[in-house]
């Protein structure tokens, strides 16, 4: 009797581990967890713990369908605007976003993440290209471009709260020139920077022309005082040997004669190879007359004057 109730008791337990296990379900902190019953959500379970539900999923009862509790990034690369001057831009873009009502997710795209996400791209798309487009290139480069990305994230979330999505923040990665506007932006930074080295160049020319001047009018009025202070410094000299040539003379008259030919002589006469041709009675050789009282060379003859001496 024992024997034929342990089978019966084995399945029983089975069934009943079964039932349990098919009602258990755990939800973890990265998820928050819909119980559908029948095609209609029947709860919303978004805190991590343990909780029960009808058994039978197969039938449809309750059936547990996960969704991301955590924050989400969706990526969009090389997305073609056009700024208001009519040029194409590539733009590379992000959003982080976080799904906030699951039971609305859950209703708008039966809880798919990527039918979610192409309408967030394509709506992402269409803000960008609204915002670039009242704009210059430069505005996304400059501090008007936090309050670009501030309408583009008011725009995408209006539509996210749609789907059960907040959207936390949107990104631009990257801001490039298309290559067609690449080449013509290169072409045009380079003929600016030409035009403005030749500016440069031009003004550096002006005022090295100018410094030149400037230079030369410094050096001629140098010059000039140079020459006014040496002509002043000359006839201060030339007015000093004079005066002592006076009081020297007027000291001792004789030696003062005698001097004074003695410089006559070196400046007439020169080196010792100089040879002249004078009466011997003449004053020159006042100072060439022998003890005896006579000169040198003798009368009637001619013969080569010695040579003055040394100062």
């Amino acid at each position: 009797m024992n024997s034929n109730r342990l089978p019966a008791f084995l399945v029983g337990l089975a069934v009943v581990l079964f039932l349990a296990y098919s009602s258990l379900f755990v939800v973890n902190e990265r998820e928050q967890a819909l119980v559908i019953r029948f095609g209609e959500i029947q709860s919303v379970k978004s805190e991590p713990g343990l909780y029960f539900k009808l058994p039978f999923a197969f039938m449809d009862a309750d059936r547990v369908q996960y969704v991301e509790k955590r924050a989400l990034r969706l990526d969009l690369d090389n997305i073609r605007v056009q700024v208001n001057d009519g040029k194409f831009y590539d733009v590379d873009a992000f959003v982080v976003y976080r799904i906030a009502d699951p039971r609305l997710f859950r209703e708008t795209v039966s809880g798919d993440r990527e039918a979610a996400e192409s309408r967030l791209r394509t709506r992402l798309d269409s803000g960008l290209r609204r915002v670039y487009g009242l704009r210059g290139f430069e505005a996304a480069l400059s501090e008007e471009r936090a309050s670009m990305m501030t309408e583009v994230h008011r725009d995408l979330n209006t539509a996210a709260e749609t789907l059960g999505v907040r959207i936390e923040d949107v990104r631009i990665r990257r801001t490039d020139l298309t290559p067609d506007v690449s080449e013509q932006t290169f072409k045009l930074m380079e003929s600016e920077r030409l035009a403005e080295a030749e500016l440069i160049r031009a003004r550096g020319n002006e005022e090295g022309q100018r410094r030149r001047a400037i230079a030369d009018r410094q050096v001629v009025e140098l010059v000039s005082e140079a020459q006014r202070d040496s002509e002043i410094l000359r006839g201060q000299g030339d007015a000093e040997r004079n005066r002592i040539f006076a009081e020297a003379f007027q000291r001792d008259p004789s030696f003062f004669e005698f001097y004074r030919s003695m410089r006559a002589y070196v400046s007439a006469l020169g080196d010792s190879n100089t040879t002249m041709v004078l009466s011997p009675d003449s004053d020159f050789f006042k100072y060439f007359e022998t003890p005896d009282g006579n000169r040198t060379p003798r009368p009637g003859t001619t013969a080569p004057v010695p040579a003055a001496p040394a100062n």
